[in-house]
């Protein structure tokens, strides 16, 4: 599978992660720092306190490092969880709804990542 292949899989924007990152090899190096990075652990352990600082820096650090990488559909919706506790911001969804939307989150991120195994162990 190659990284074009992989991106196509998993529905991220190749030609943004390309504008970021300007190189296969760079895309490819952070694709898999991505599957073992700690920023799900990180979201999905905020979602279980409902703690909203770190719900708020968990969601803003997957939107970031998806942004990056192109991965446009876990990055927007990491934001909407950003947004939702982002200090003056008034909340507009209920508990329930944010746990919804971080299960679906969690949902993406994991098939994502498992997309990524698929493709480390085809190289």
């Amino acid at each position: 599978m190659t990284i074009q292949e992989l991106y196509t899989k998993i529905g991220g924007n190749y030609d943004q992660a390309v504008r970021v990152m300007k190189k296969d090899k760079l895309i490819d190096k952070y694709v898999r720092k991505l599957k073992n990075s700690n920023v799900g652990d990180m979201l999905a352990e905020a979602g279980e306190t409902m703690d909203a600082v770190k719900l708020f820096e968990s969601a803003h650090a997957m939107k970031g490092v998806c942004s990056n990488l192109g991965l446009e559909g876990l990055a927007n919706a990491a934001d909407e969880i950003t947004e939702e506790y982002r200090a003056g911001n008034p909340r507009t969804l209920s508990d329930d709804a944010v746990k919804e939307k971080l299960a679906a989150l969690l949902r993406r991120y994991r098939q994502t990542v498992q997309c990524i195994t698929e493709y480390e162990e085809s190289n």
